[in-house]
């Protein structure tokens, strides 16, 4: 059987762990509302962009029409 000594440590250990991430999760909590993610998407597609996927479409399922282009977050 384990000492109590050792259920002891790593009670703690526990703790602490726990302690530390509660404390990272507050930060990121912080940062996340005083620096708000910018919308990274572009305004338009560039052309080069919609003929490749236009062609590649056309090549992959010949008769498709590419009626709207969506990025996958």
């Amino acid at each position: 059987m384990p000492a109590p000594g050792l259920i002891v440590i790593c009670g703690v250990a526990f703790l602490a762990v726990f302690f530390v991430l509660t404390l990272l999760a507050g930060v990121m909590r912080t940062l996340t509302r005083l620096f708000p993610q910018l919308d990274e998407t572009p305004e338009s597609i560039e052309p080069a962009v919609v003929t490749a996927i236009t062609e590649g479409m056309k090549l992959a399922y010949p008769g498709t029409r590419v009626t709207a282009i969506e990025e996958l977050k």
